[in-house]
């Protein structure tokens, strides 16, 4: 066989490389499409891994996780986020393992039961309107005062456009409330949200931009760790 007769010749042959969509497809079969879980600490999510895409959302929040499958040791798959940070590893038979800043080093989970997959409904504009309201609200008691909100973008990117708010609004509370990243947070006094323009996350002169992408879905809007990357800078590395 033409195998035999390379080996002979001392050519090596390197294994075939595993692509993204297929630990995805590894993780399908081995854990069930959607269902709650709860880690050694008592954090508590949903995983939903029925679409092309891994989607986590953590109890108690309102924000989902777009996450990255890339193959690890034994056959293993790691999920991350948009900002590279590792979420969860799944073994070939189902274990689950979930990373978290309370549990850098890793934390195993439990299957507790089914749950309802991840995608979002459609909001309708009076629903949009109020939901932006709300998010700013959120904010603006995090940070003790206003904290503006403005939406710039053209039919069909209303649904990412509310999950980016969420996400913003998410990452202003988790400064806020973070001593060595308060002083940061406090540079932003508006969030604009744009469908205009190359996707990504700046802060300029007080305002926080984001460029999403709404053809790509959720993919297309970053996460509250990538927008507190950009917000924080090098005081995440204090």
């Amino acid at each position: 066989m033409a195998v035999v007769a390379l080996a002979a010749m001392g050519v090596s042959l390197a294994a075939p490389a595993v692509l993204p969509a297929d630990c995805h497809a590894q993780t399908r079969r081995s854990v069930p499409p959607t269902a709650r879980y709860v880690s050694g600490n008592g954090q508590a999510f949903i995983l939903d891994t029925s679409g092309s895409r891994a989607l986590l959302r953590f109890e108690r929040s309102t924000e989902v996780w777009v996450l990255r499958p890339t193959p690890a040791p034994r056959g293993d798959i790691i999920y991350r986020n948009d900002n590279g940070d590792q979420v969860l590893r799944v073994t070939p038979d189902g274990g689950v393992t979930l990373y978290t800043t309370a549990a850098p080093q890793g934390s195993p989970v439990s299957r507790v039961g089914d749950a309802q997959g991840l995608a979002s409904a459609t909001l309708t504009g009076a629903q949009l309107v109020d939901y932006f309201m709300r998010q700013s609200y959120r904010a603006s008691q995090a940070m003790g005062r206003l904290i503006v909100i403005d939406v710039d973008i053209q039919p069909g990117s209303e649904q990412v456009a509310a999950e980016t708010v969420s996400a913003a609004s998410d990452a202003i509370v988790r400064m806020a409330r973070a001593s060595n990243l308060r002083g940061q947070v406090e540079r932003v006094r508006r969030v604009v949200v744009s469908d205009q323009g190359r996707p990504g996350v700046t802060l300029v002169q007080g305002t926080l931009r984001i460029v999403i992408d709404a053809d790509a879905g959720m993919a297309g809007r970053p996460s509250s760790a990538r927008i507190v990357r950009v917000v924080a800078g090098d005081a995440l590395n204090r």
